[in-house]
């Protein structure tokens, strides 16, 4: 749970639980006020056990009706599971169990002997979605009340480390001289080309929701900011329904002058080292809450292993021989898909990059080098993708800085220069060498938790079925 050290009073409780069980031993005695969803309630006539959890911890509420009002007692005694409910008591410690001659005592647990209470919310029953019931429901179940869902130890756990993911990810690149900027959501045309576009009217003109940063983030670049950084929102309006696409999804994205595709490689590979030297160092209790469902399913638990840098560089070409010695059948200029994921992947178990990828298969915006050719002569350019295993996780590169080579790349490609002038004049007044990436943080979440779809790691996924919650 989170650590709650510094966390305030407020107006319904002195304490967090957490801070209670904490620091139990420098309390006991004080009266202190709580307040969480009932867990468990238990107990008949003149006594009642009440488990409390909120989002630091859990701990046992002592009632017994001679110490407080009847009305108050009863109410408690008989209020259902998931319930909110304040109380105000003393913290004493809990009689500590029998113990075999021999064997040491176990760390001294508290509780809180109730002088008052207030039930402040009552949930009805029954409850949609088990909180502590190992109850099997679908996961479009679980999203429709993931206002529930969350109250689960392990999926509140996951939120919790996707919330140091992005706090840990923001600190590394801040570090690296980057600064955080904001990019609109609502653009006039396609900032990368294509037609995965959401279209949608903006008072009297048409406009679509942005596919990506990535125009402004270069604008910004051109514009003397030198190194930038966003983590937001984007939407693609692809037709893919597998466990690792979404369409609206969150993304670092990073954009840094003077920079080729390798210098930004380097940066990648030392965030994604700093995000996970940080989890098992601080959050391995996070983990622990994971682990514990896991196991309870049959499911091997999850280790934080920190993945040494630099990662494999796999060049395109090498990783099409790769996938032809494993059997499968591929030629220069195919896309790697998954299934030859899982070849390369058999070598290259962890991160590894992919670079030097046919100019012919990326965008027009990709930078190249002349002389950079494969042996059958194709033009290799400076994109590149991050892989974990089969699953891509990143693409970027080098992008192409001089206008001229811009216009030429998008008549290559069969499209006319004018219809993208919207990018293209910004590069007119003199363009830095730049590079960038786009890395999705629910699948860097995926990777850390063991999830098996993208979705357990969203709050609030969308997808072509799902636009609510």
């Amino acid at each position: 749970m989170r650590n709650s050290s510094d966390w305030k009073p407020t107006a319904y409780r002195t304490h967090t639980i957490g801070q209670v069980v904490s620091n139990g031993a420098k309390i006991i005695g004080k009266e202190v006020t709580i307040a969480g969803y009932a867990e468990t309630v238990r107990g008949r006539g003149a006594i009642c056990f009440l488990m409390l959890r909120d989002g630091t911890g859990k701990i046992q509420a002592f009632l017994k009706k001679d110490n407080m009002e009847s009305d108050i007692f009863d109410s408690m005694q008989s209020s259902t599971r998931e319930s909110t409910i304040k109380v105000t008591g003393f913290v004493a410690q809990k009689r500590p169990p029998k113990v075999k001659e021999g064997e040491a005592l176990p760390s001294p647990e508290y509780e809180i002997n109730v002088s008052s209470g207030e039930i402040l919310a009552s949930s009805e029953t029954p409850l949609p979605v088990g909180v502590i019931d190992d109850v099997n429901v679908g996961l479009d179940v679980r999203l429709d009340n993931r206002h529930l869902d969350l109250r689960r130890t392990h999926v509140n756990a996951m939120f919790q480390l996707r919330s140091k993911v992005l706090q840990y990810g923001r600190e590394h690149l801040i570090k690296e001289g980057f600064m955080e900027m904001n990019s609109p959501k609502i653009i006039a045309s396609a900032s990368e080309g294509g037609t995965n576009l959401f279209p949608m009217m903006y008072f009297d003109t048409p406009a679509f929701l942005s596919q990506s940063p990535q125009l402004y983030k270069q604008l910004a670049v051109l514009g003397g900011l030198e190194r930038v950084f966003e983590i937001g929102p984007a939407f693609r309006a692809e037709k893919h329904d597998t466990y690792r696409h979404l369409n609206e999804f969150i993304s670092f994205d990073i954009e840094g002058a003077w920079m080729n595709d390798e210098d930004v490689m380097g940066v990648q590979e030392r965030m994604i080292n700093h995000i996970w030297t940080c989890v098992a160092q601080n959050d391995q209790n996070l983990i622990d809450s994971i682990n514990v469902y896991r196991n309870s399913q049959g499911n091997d638990s999850i280790k934080v292993e920190i993945p040494s840098i630099p990662f494999p560089r796999i060049a395109y070409c090498d990783a099409i021989e790769i996938v032809k010695s494993g059997g499968a059948e591929i030629e220069w200029g195919d896309d790697i898909e998954s299934h030859h994921c899982d070849i390369i992947a058999a070598k290259y178990p962890g991160f590894h990059f992919i670079p030097r990828w046919p100019m012919a298969m990326k965008p027009f915006y990709i930078h190249h080098k002349e002389n950079e050719k494969s042996t059958s002569g194709g033009q290799l350019s400076r994109g590149f993708d991050l892989n974990y295993g089969r699953d891509e996780m990143t693409s970027g590169g080098q992008r192409e800085h001089r206008v001229e080579i811009l216009e030429q790349n998008l008549r290559n490609m069969d499209l006319n220069p004018e219809d993208f002038n919207f990018y293209t004049d910004g590069f007119r007044y003199g363009a830095p060498p730049h590079a960038g990436w786009g890395l999705g943080v629910a699948r860097l979440l995926m990777v850390l938790t063991g999830a098996g779809n993208v979705r357990e790691v969203v709050l609030f996924p969308r997808d072509r079925s799902r636009v609510t919650p």
